[in-house]
């Protein structure tokens, strides 16, 4: 267990004078394909959330991540609830590669090498499954992550204003919202550049960007631009979507390779799209502003 100290304050009154609590908050780190995720299970989620987000998961001050995950107890008998806060502070509404992690945040808390349960999120209801290898500190781990459905509106959408040239796009909602843009070659996409643009035009609610090019029938590759949390290097529900509409398009078929930055996804289409992955427990931090 490491113990952190980070000063973490709020003002009181409107006013400028800071006012400190002490607190202590248990941590795990996870990841999965390059996304990382802090994760704490309490009894509710605290009302400063958007405060611990940005303070833990700054990778200069903090501890660092792409986001915080609050695990409660669901109004669901015997259930999970799933809350995500982006790096920025934003609440996010659920997460491909943050779900793989919970499950084997789950599994490792209740010390079993396989689960099988339903965890409830903003987006509604997901199915998670975790096998753990006997040190519990790698896991496979697969997310049911719901059919696809059109996401928002992209009438009017000028990608030339973001420097990118698209072969097609289209937009894809997973209870979160996604742009995916197909292009000839993934890497000649600033995409630092063109996600701002990109993501401004969904204003206020925002939108995950990402570019894709075609391998094969079997395999993608793809770069993503998550709201709330800026360049990653994977993005599991940006998979879904990436590999959902490659398959609308004629490009892939029932399974599919996301190959992104931080690994490689595999995506199962059907009644509900499914993501697999590896996840790795990274550390456990205890947290303290005293």
């Amino acid at each position: 267990m490491t113990v952190v100290q980070l000063e973490h304050s709020q003002t009181e009154g409107g006013g400028s004078r800071s006012v400190r609590e002490t607190a202590i908050v248990k941590l795990s780190h996870y990841e999965s394909l390059g996304n990382d995720f802090l994760i704490v299970f309490c009894d509710e989620v605290p009302g400063d959330a958007a405060d611990q987000a940005r303070l833990y998961c700054d990778r200069a001050g903090g501890i660092g991540a792409d986001g915080l995950i609050y695990g409660t107890p669901s109004l669901v008998k015997n259930r999970l609830y799933f809350n995500l806060f982006n790096s920025d502070g934003s609440p996010a509404e659920v997460s491909g590669n943050g779900l793989n992690c919970f499950a084997q945040a789950i599994a490792r808390g209740r010390g079993v090498t396989h689960i099988d349960l339903t965890v409830d999120t903003v987006a509604g209801a997901r199915r998670i499954m975790a096998k753990s290898g006997l040190s519990l500190g790698e896991a496979e781990a697969t997310v049911e992550m719901g059919p696809g459905s059109p996401g928002p509106s992209a009438k009017d959408l000028e990608l030339d204003r973001a420097g990118v040239v698209a072969v097609r796009y289209d937009t894809v909602d997973l209870g979160n919202p996604h742009l995916v843009i197909q292009v000839d070659d993934v890497d000649e996409v600033d995409l630092g550049q063109a996600g701002p643009i990109l993501e401004a035009f969904f204003s206020p609610v925002g939108c995950n960007i990402h570019v894709l090019d075609h391998i094969n029938s079997g395999e993608i590759r793809l770069r993503p631009w998550e709201r709330g949390a800026g360049l990653t290097q994977a993005c599991g529900s940006g998979a879904c979507a990436g590999a959902y509409l490659a398959e609308r398009w004629g490009l892939a078929e029932s399974m599919v390779k996301v190959v992104m930055p931080g690994g490689v996804a595999v995506v199962h289409m059907g009644s509900t799209l499914a993501l697999s992955g590896p996840t790795l427990h990274i550390g456990d931090y205890e947290v303290s502003d005293a």
